[in-house]
This record gives C-alpha cells, sequence and structure tokens, in this order.
C-alpha cells in the first residue's frame, strides 16, 4: 500500500500548511527542525525522523546536535539558550504531564521568543505531534520520503 494510500488528502493538506504556517512565523529553519526531530523522537516516529533528519542536514544543523538531541539536556555547549528553551517547550508540549506546560518552561520560553515567535513554535510542536500520530498509526514506514 503507497503513502498516498494511508493518507486521505484533505487531512494531509491541512496538516502540511499548517506544518509550512509555523515553519514560516518562527522563522528559523534550523531550529524548527531541531523542534520536529525531537517531537518525532518522543513519539517514536521512524518516517518523520527520517525526513526531518535530512531536512535538518539541509538546513544546516549540525551532525553533533542531531547526534546529541535525544540528551539535549546534559549535552552542554551543544545548544545555544533559544534552543535549549524550544526543546524544553517541545517535550512539554509533547508529553504534557499533569496536563500542562509547566510555568517555568512557558516563562522562559516567553523570555526568548516573542508572542509571534511563541506561537508559531507552539504551533509547530502541535503540527508534528499530529503528523507523528497521523504516520505512527497508520505504520507509515521510514524510506519513503524524497525531498
Amino acid at each position: 500500500m503507497s503513502r498516498t494510500d494511508l493518507l486521505d488528502r484533505e487531512v494531509a493538506g491541512a496538516l502540511s500548511e499548517l506544518s509550512a504556517a509555523a515553519k514560516r512565523g518562527l522563522g528559523d529553519p534550523a531550529l524548527a527542525e531541531l523542534v520536529v526531530v525531537r517531537a518525532s523522537q518522543l513519539n517514536h516516529c521512524a518516517f518523520c525522523l527520517d525526513m526531518h533528519l535530512a531536512i535538518a542536514r539541509e538546513h544546516g544543523v549540525s551532525e553533533r546536535q542531531l547526534d546529541l538531541l535525544a540528551a539535549w539536556e546534559e549535552a552542554e555547549g551543544v545548544y545555544d539558550e533559544r534552543e535549549r528553551t524550544a526543546l524544553a517547550l517541545t517535550e512539554a508540549v509533547t508529553v504534557l504531564t499533569d496536563r500542562q506546560v509547566p510555568e517555568g518552561v512557558y516563562e522562559k520560553a516567553a523570555q526568548h521568543f516573542d508572542d509571534r515567535e511563541l506561537a508559531h513554535l507552539i504551533g509547530l510542536v502541535v503540527a508534528i505531534n499530529n503528523w507523528n500520530r497521523v504516520m505512527v498509526s497508520r505504520r507509515v514506514a521510514p524510506g519513503e520520503y524524497t525531498p
């Protein structure tokens, strides 16, 4: 079965539009890819990891950053403060422990991103979480992405 048989065209189009708008609004393609890769790691989405690791490399994300992303909190000096803040928010929104984003995580994000950027960052995390859930539940295998 091909990927197009697994996804409804309207749903895929809406998710694609949301993802693209959020990335544009964030205005930092490399940071956007770090965010979507980290969320995809948390959600165990092999298809999205395969796709977004390739895109991250195209946007200049270093191999070191990609290699250490699963342990970003312990990787001192590898991610700048803005990246670390975005990754913390990504994890909080993706996992939603205690049914909310911790106040400290949100407040720190609001210090590093203006209101518009923060809205787009959260929109991007929401979009990739949706994509991850679609691709994992429909069992879309990695290796089908072509740039």
